[in-house]
């Protein structure tokens, strides 16, 4: 397979390399492909399915389907987008997302998709579970709340970190993270701020201590720009 073989992405022709899955090839030319649980670093996971495409007439996901040439790929489409928003707004509804007072707004993934993808209202009626949260480390704080089962820290936990702090627990809306120490409390476990898993987290469930707003709202990553121009702007930048 030479470096110039392509598949085409909504009629637009991507260039591929061998192994690459869809979504890698669309976020290296530039063109987003909403996800959640997707990272560079990681295995592929297929958990959140927002990247959910059509090949040759075919849901996948694009994260864990490898790009071939010829494959014609429909991604931003009425209907997979309106999926997305389905997606989206129970995410939202199954845990307690307060968009204007977490300190990750503007840094918030599922934040940047949701306006992104217009989603104007969470459409279904709130669960609002009784979550709580952990302040018990020094430097870390857990806010169960915001926690939308990506497993990214898990993952970086056990893969990259080598410590296991995290694990999901539970089935369907009673999934949950559990912190792996003998009193569930982060505060007792080796976990610490340089470790991966503190820094994988794509919305407010993991954040640092004493840093929330050293940067202003309205000058955070995805306040300057959309999350799918941030796709645009990253691939500009690395070639």
């Amino acid at each position: 397979m030479s470096d110039y073989e392509t598949f085409l992405l909504d009629g637009r022709p991507v260039p591929l390399e061998r192994g690459q899955s869809i979504l890698e090839a669309a976020l290296k030319a530039g063109h987003f492909i909403p996800n959640l649980c997707h990272h560079p670093e990681f295995k592929p996971h297929g958990s959140c399915k927002l990247c959910t495409v059509k090949v040759n007439g075919r849901f996948v996901s694009a994260c864990t389907v490898k790009a071939m040439p010829g494959q014609e790929v429909a991604s931003n489409t009425p209907e997979l987008n309106g999926n997305r928003r389905v997606l989206l707004q129970m995410l939202f509804v199954e845990g307690n997302h307060f968009c204007p007072g977490c300190e990750k707004s503007g840094n918030c993934k599922l934040q940047a998709l949701a306006y992104d993808l217009e989603m104007l209202t969470p459409h279904y009626e709130h669960f609002y579970p009784a979550r709580g949260l952990d302040a018990s480390h020094p430097d870390v704080v857990i806010d169960f709340n915001r926690c939308i089962m990506c497993e990214l820290c898990v993952r970086a936990s056990r893969d990259i970190d080598g410590k296991d702090v995290f694990a999901l627990a539970g089935r369907g809306t009673e999934s949950h993270i559990v912190i792996n120490s003998p009193t569930g409390k982060l505060g007792d476990t080796d976990f610490a701020l340089g470790d991966k898993a503190a820094s994988v987290c794509p919305v407010g469930a993991i954040l640092p201590k004493r840093v929330g707003f050293a940067v202003p709202i309205g000058e955070r990553i995805y306040d300057v720009d959309a999350i799918s121009t941030q796709a645009e702007k990253r691939a500009t930048e690395e070639a």
